[in-house]
């Protein structure tokens, strides 16, 4: 990934979000040499240290790099406040937080797909500018997010649809 470009980094809470992330970079319009997935964090609060210790600095230093932190909100909604907190207001344009209201497992059983089907049809929404999985009971509180990523990495991701 060349850090001069503008790109995207997605830090996932555990290995289901991680698999959430793989199925999304699967879609056969998006640019993979503009996005990639991190190692796990293990757990929503390691995913804020690390990204506060690891990843605020190189952003302050390079406003091409975008960050989707990817956590699970285990039922409290109030996470994403507490999450966003967490964030610098000088990139609060280029951090994202979303995830799953309860947690990926949940989401994958009521859909009834693999983790990668779900990650590729949330990337088919963005691409398309849809929400048939975005509106999903289990998601549809991404509402917000969703519509600030569409708005800053759409063209980033799918360059040949801009």
């Amino acid at each position: 990934m060349n850090k001069h470009v503008p790109h995207v980094l997605v830090l996932p809470e555990d290995d289901a979000n991680r698999q959430l992330a793989n199925g999304f970079v699967l879609d056969h319009c998006l640019d993979t040499r503009r996005i990639q997935i991190l190692e796990e964090a293990g757990g929503w609060e390691p995913v804020l240290e690390r990204f506060k210790k690891d990843h605020v600095q190189d952003m302050e230093r390079n406003p091409n790099r975008f960050m989707v932190l990817l956590i699970d909100f285990d039922g409290h909604l109030d996470r994403f406040d507490r999450a966003k907190g967490e964030v610098p207001k000088t990139l609060q344009d280029r951090v994202f937080i979303v995830g799953v209201r309860s947690e990926p497992e949940r989401l994958k059983a009521d859909i009834r797909q693999s983790y990668e089907d779900i990650g590729a049809a949330l990337a088919k929404d963005c691409r398309d500018d849809t929400d048939n999985t975005w509106s999903h009971p289990l998601l549809c509180h991404n509402t917000n997010e969703v519509q600030r990523l569409r708005a800053s990495v759409k063209q980033i991701l799918f360059p040949v649809l801009m």
